[in-house]
């Protein structure tokens, strides 16, 4: 079946930066579509990013866009998500899922189309 996990997350100060990592086991998923989701509390399920293999392509969520950023290293089986200038906002817990193969670019931001999840990470930013 494969699996991903997750690790990077922590308690960091408003302005700070974050990278956290997606890493996949037991089975191939670097012809997959990746994308980091976030969970608060008391909120739904929001997208942060998407990475589509095949072109190379990044899809970001509004609140990711011109702090966030993902990545890939194919041999590493890693995904990566670079987050700077974090804010309170950006609190909760960050799951990466992989689709089952390649999405379309308007299919990567809806959750319902990845079919392995991880367990998340917690990230916190407060003062």
């Amino acid at each position: 079946q494969g699996q991903l996990v997750e690790s990077g997350g922590g308690l960091v100060q408003p302005g700070d930066s974050l990278r956290l990592s997606c890493a996949a086991a037991g089975r191939d998923f670097s012809r997959r579509t990746i994308a980091w989701f976030r969970l608060a509390p008391g909120a739904d399920r929001e997208f942060v990013a998407a990475f589509r293999w095949s072109v190379g392509d990044t899809y970001y969520g509004d609140s990711a866009k011109g702090r966030f950023t993902i990545s890939r290293d194919r041999a590493k089986r890693t995904t990566y998500l670079e987050m700077n200038s974090l804010k309170p906002e950006d609190t909760g817990v960050y799951h990466c899922a992989a689709a089952s193969g390649e999405l379309a670019s308007y299919a990567t931001s809806q959750a319902r189309n990845y079919v392995t999840w991880g367990q998340g990470t917690q990230v916190t930013v407060s003062s």
